[in-house]
């Protein structure tokens, strides 16, 4: 399998080329050059399968002619293997033909974990075996990043730098990432919003210069394998709910469109997906896109869901390379518009094929209080600020009461406080037990101003990758 730039002006690389450069040398994202397609009997056969072995059948054709069956098996057994559910992916119930996917039973408590568990694993596998040393870059909304720390702070050959908004996300989140203490693991407050931190990442990849000869990797979702680790649960929560032989629809929180476009490739694989429900907060760019053709720029709000306070989302390239059948021209075109302009439309014909398959709905916080208070009311189940969006958002934009609706639980509720609390629920909730001394650790990070060089200096200035965990 070879991985190809949006861009069209990088070369196409192995699956291990994309793991280690993350964004392309031409500042497009990496996808397949070919999309495996399963048919519907090969799905079917699949049915019942625990969630490693369905993991290998779902990814092994993305991996060919870079890591071997056996190792490959391997690393997703260790992957899933650190998971506290046996089922990985939970399915709960709430309503006739509506159901949550609990994707938080990993180590930070976040869906995250499905895909930095395994990029973890893979940096650690390539870079073992071709000795390299390499510094990650990385920013984060809120959960990225302790779930990239915890997937690789075992990692011997790296130094891990990751970037979050100061004091804009929750403090669970914040202290996830900084009481994770060792010389390689760098956690810096940035005076600004997520999308200052996602361009600073973006621009660093672009001229790594101030590196002095290392190596910056990605673990964003502009890392082609965080997208390939997401595919899987679709499959799977599909075929607990009678696919292939009957469609579901999905309902996905989502900010940098990054677990959505997973969703979209699932189907594209063969997988009977009746239709994608973008879930978003009043950052809405995404949702103003779906329900007007509207890309469009416009000014950051915070949320009591901070991980979709994002502005521009980076993963809608590889969408809108894909409506535009690969054509790497018209995508910079878009992409210039977007930097100068401050946003762009589509050609009508080629937003109506979007339109077929995405709907979208934009969730205030009042809302979102209001749909974790009824939930709980009506059925026992709380639900994280992110959840409760994609559960609003399936209630308003569902197509049809006789597909199954299933929702992506994205985050375990303890990791937001504030909006549980404003929902009215008063009960303390408890950290699970390998958390239980979070609030007790020490921590360490440093905040810096919203510029690029300075962030660039402090990077130089602190890897080290020749000193040992």
């Amino acid at each position: 399998m070879r991985y190809i730039s949006t861009r069209g002006h990088a070369p196409s690389l192995s699956l291990e080329g994309a793991l280690l450069a993350g964004l392309a040398s031409d500042g497009g994202l990496y996808v397949p050059e070919n999309l495996p397609r399963f048919t519907h009997k090969e799905i079917a056969s699949w049915v019942g399968l625990p969630y490693n072995e369905l993991a290998f059948r779902v990814m092994r054709q993305f991996v060919t002619g870079s890591i071997p069956d056996a190792d490959f098996k391997k690393i997703i057994e260790e992957t899933y293997g650190v998971f506290s559910h046996k089922a990985v992916a939970p399915l709960c119930q709430l309503n006739s033909n509506e159901w949550v996917l609990e994707l938080f039973h990993g180590p930070t408590l976040a869906f995250k974990d499905f895909s930095l568990q395994l990029l973890g694993r893979l940096l650690g596998y390539v870079l073992e075996r071709c000795a390299k040393l390499v510094v990650i870059l990385g920013a984060t909304s809120g959960d990225t990043g302790s779930a990239a720390i915890e997937g690789c702070k075992h990692c011997e050959n790296v130094d891990i730098f990751i970037l979050h908004p100061h004091q804009r996300v929750s403090e669970i989140q914040r202290r996830q990432m900084t009481t994770v203490f060792s010389k390689k693991i760098h956690n810096i407050a940035i005076k600004g919003n997520f999308d200052d931190c996602q361009e600073m990442v973006k621009s660093s990849f672009a001229d790594q210069s101030f590196l002095s000869g290392k190596r910056l990797i990605a673990v964003n979702s502009i890392n082609w394998v965080r997208i390939m680790a997401q595919i899987v649960y679709y499959f799977y929560a599909s075929l607990q709910l009678g696919g292939p032989a009957r469609s579901v629809s999905f309902s996905v929180p989502t900010g940098n469109f990054g677990n959505i476009f997973a969703g979209y490739l699932a189907r594209n694989m063969g997988l009977p997906i009746n239709q994608l429900i973008v879930a978003t907060n009043r950052n809405d760019i995404l949702h103003r896109f779906i329900s007007s053709n509207r890309y469009i720029k416009d000014t950051m709000h915070v949320t009591l869901s901070p991980s979709m306070d994002i502005m521009v989302a980076s993963n809608f390239e590889r969408l809108l390379f894909d409506i535009y059948s690969r054509n790497s021209v018209v995508l910079a075109k878009l992409v210039i518009s977007l930097k100068q302009g401050g946003g762009f439309s589509i050609e009508q014909g080629r937003w109506i094929e979007i339109r077929k398959l995405f709907d979208s709905l934009a969730v205030d916080d009042i809302q979102t209080c209001k749909t974790i208070a009824e939930v709980y009311a009506q059925t026992g189940k709380l639900l994280d600020p992110h959840t409760a969006i994609g559960v609003k958002a399936a209630r308003d934009c569902r197509r049809s009461l006789n597909t199954p609706m299933v929702i992506l639980g994205t985050a375990h509720p303890i990791k937001f406080p504030e909006a549980v609390e404003k929902a009215g629920f008063n009960k303390a909730l408890e950290l699970p037990e390998h958390l239980a001394d979070l609030f007790e650790r020490e921590e360490h990070y440093t905040v810096l101003p919203n510029n690029l060089q300075v962030m660039q200096t402090f990077i130089s200035q602190n890897f080290n990758s020749s000193q040992p965990l």
